[in-house]
C-alpha cells in the first residue's frame, strides 16, 4: 500500500510539473481541476460524493444513511458549501477559513453559521473546507461521504460542484422521480462526469413515494432506461439504479423503524453500496486514474497549443537556416569547381611540354632578337598573369562569401633572363647561301646584325618545326646561323 502510495504522489507530482509549464491562471478550471486529482491521488480515504439539483433531498439521504439528522436540511437548497463526512469517536465539526483560522466544535450546529446558503443564497466567501467527524461502522472503513451543494441554482455553486466531483471515487446522482433526467441533468451528466472519466456512477431515484402506483411503474421504467443508457463502470452483478425515499428512511432511521427503512428502500441500497464500496476500495488506482487520463489529455492539449507555434517558429528558422546552408553548400561547389578548373588550367600551362608547344619558338626568337625581357613581360607573364587572376579570384570570392581568413597572394616566380655564349664566328660569311637557311623580311636586327641576324631567327622556326636540334648525328655539318639558333632554342 505505501509503494502504491508513493507512485501515486509521484504522478501527481509529475502532473503539477507539467501544468507548471502552462503557467495557468489560478482561477481557471483546468488548473483547479489539475489541483483536485493531485489531492485526490494521495487520499488515502475512498470519497462517496452525493450530488443532484438542489432540492432533490441529498442531505436527508445521507442523514438516512448516517442515522441522525447531521447535515442541514431544509426545503430550500441550504448546503453552501462541500461537506466532507469522516470517522470520528464522537459528532463534532471543523471548519477551515481561508485565512487559515480553524473553527473546532462539537455536534453540527456551527453548520449553521458557515455551511448554509445566506439570505441571498449566496455561499460564504471565507470558508475554505468543512469536515464532520461521525462515529458510523461504515466511515470506520476509510470511507468519506461529500455532500454538496445543489446544482443548476447559481454558477458559484455549480462549479464548486464540479470541482469536487473530480475527487470522488464513487458517484451517487440523486433523481426527481417526478421530474426526471432534465435538460440540464443529462448535461451534466455528459460534460461533469462522463467527459472527464468519472464512469462510478450510481443513481439513486427520491420522490417515488409521492407518485400513484401506476405513475411508480411507468417512471421506473423510464429510470432503468437512464440507467441502462449510461455505462457505469462497477464490480459485475450490481445494478447502478436505486430507488431510496429519503424522508420516509431518515424518519424511519431515527425511530428505529426497521420494517419502515426497508421499505423506503434505503437498506437495500446501503447493502449494495457497502459491497461495491468494498471492491472498488482496494483498487483505488483502476478508479482514479481514468480521471487522470482525462486531465492528462487536456494538459497535453494545452501543451501542444503552447509548442506547436514554438515548432513552427523553430522549423520556419531551421528552414532558413538549412536555405542558408543550401546556399552556402551550393556556392562552395562553384566556388571549389571554378577554383578545381582554374587551378587545373594553370597546371597544365605550367607542364614543361605545353610551355615548349606554345612559347619555345617565340622566346628563341625573342632572345634572338634582344627582345627577350619586353616578350617575356608583354606575352608570358600577362598570360600567367590571366591564369593566376582566373585561380585567386574564386579564392576572393570564398574569402567575401564565407567570411574566412583572407588568402594570400598567388605568386609563381620567374627564373633569370636565359644567357647563351656565341661561339666564334667563321670568317666565311657566306652562309645564308647554304641549303637549309630560311631567309626572313628585313627589318629583322639581331645581335650578330644584318642578314645573319635574319638567317638566325629563320633557322629557329625551321629547326623547332623539323625538329632538326634532336636529330645531332645527322648534322655532319652545320650552318653558323643554324648553330647560334640551337643554342637559342635550348637555353629557352
Amino acid at each position: 500500500m505505501q509503494q502504491q502510495y508513493e507512485g501515486y504522489k509521484d504522478l501527481a507530482d509529475s502532473l503539477k510539473s507539467a501544468s507548471a509549464l502552462l503557467n495557468l491562471e489560478h482561477k481557471s478550471q483546468l488548473h483547479q481541476d489539475i489541483i483536485t486529482i493531485c489531492n485526490h491521488l494521495v487520499n488515502p480515504s475512498f470519497r462517496i460524493a452525493v450530488f443532484g439539483p438542489f432540492n432533490h433531498g441529498k442531505s436527508t439521504l445521507l442523514n438516512a444513511m448516517l442515522g441522525n439528522r447531521t447535515l442541514p436540511i431544509d426545503l430550500i437548497p441550504t448546503t453552501g458549501a462541500a461537506i466532507t463526512v469522516k470517522y470520528g469517536s464522537d459528532v463534532r465539526t471543523r471548519i477551515m477559513l481561508v485565512d487559515a483560522t480553524e473553527v473546532y466544535r462539537s455536534g453540527t450546529e456551527v453548520l449553521q453559521q458557515f455551511a448554509i446558503l445566506d439570505g441571498n443564497r449566496q455561499m460564504r466567501k471565507d470558508v475554505a473546507s468543512v469536515e464532520i467527524f461521525c462515529p458510523h461502522p461504515f466511515l470506520e472503513t476509510g470511507v468519506e461521504f461529500l455532500d454538496l451543494p445543489g446544482t443548476n441554482d447559481k454558477d458559484e455553486q455549480d462549479n464548486l460542484v464540479r470541482e469536487q466531483l473530480l475527487g470522488a471515487d464513487l458517484v451517487i446522482q440523486l433523481l426527481d422521480a417526478r421530474k426526471l433526467m432534465t435538460l440540464g441533468e443529462r448535461e451534466n451528466l455528459r460534460d461533469w462526469l462522463l467527459d472527464r472519466g468519472i464512469k462510478t456512477v450510481i443513481f439513486v431515484a427520491n420522490f417515488l413515494n409521492l407518485l400513484e402506483p401506476d405513475e411508480q411503474k411507468q417512471v421506473q421504467n423510464r429510470l432503468l432506461f437512464v440507467a441502462e443508457s449510461f455505462r457505469a463502470e462497477l464490480p459485475p452483478g450490481f445494478s447502478n439504479l436505486y430507488r431510496v425515499d429519503a424522508l420516509p428512511a431518515l424518519r424511519a432511521r431515527l425511530k428505529g423503524d426497521v420494517a419502515a427503512a426497508n421499505s423506503s428502500g434505503l437498506a437495500a441500497f446501503e447493502t449494495a453500496l457497502q459491497n461495491i464500496v468494498g471492491i472498488l476500495q482496494p483498487d483505488r488506482g483502476s478508479v482514479r486514474l481514468p480521471r487522470v487520463q482525462a486531465i492528462a489529455s487536456q494538459i497535453q492539449y494545452s501543451l501542444k497549443a503552447k509548442i506547436d507555434p514554438i515548432a513552427l517558429e523553430i522549423k520556419s528558422f531551421d528552414d532558413k537556416e538549412n536555405s542558408k546552408i543550401e546556399i552556402k553548400r551550393k556556392a562552395a561547389n562553384l566556388i571549389y569547381k571554378g577554383f578545381s578548373t582554374s587551378v587545373g588550367e594553370l597546371r597544365d600551362w605550367l607542364a614543361l611540354p605545353n610551355l615548349l608547344t606554345k612559347y619555345q619558338a617565340d622566346a628563341a626568337i625573342a632572345l634572338a632578337e634582344n627582345n627577350f625581357k619586353a616578350w617575356q613581360t608583354n606575352t608570358l607573364k600577362k598570360d600567367l598573369n590571366q591564369l593566376q587572376l582566373a585561380v585567386v579570384k574564386w579564392l576572393y570570392q570564398a574569402y567575401e562569401f564565407f567570411q574566412e581568413e583572407r588568402p594570400q597572394d598567388l605568386i609563381i616566380p620567374f627564373p633569370s633572363e636565359p644567357q647563351i655564349i656565341l661561339p666564334s664566328k667563321p670568317s666565311n660569311t657566306d652562309d645564308l647561301s647554304e641549303p637549309g637557311s630560311i631567309a626572313v623580311g628585313g627589318g629583322i636586327g639581331w645581335l650578330l646584325g644584318g642578314p645573319v641576324g635574319a638567317a638566325v631567327v629563320g633557322s629557329i622556326s625551321y629547326l623547332l618545326n623539323k625538329n632538326i636540334q634532336k636529330q645531332d648525328d645527322q648534322l655532319a655539318k652545320e650552318s653558323y646561323h643554324q648553330e647560334v639558333a640551337k643554342l637559342c632554342i635550348t637555353a629557352i
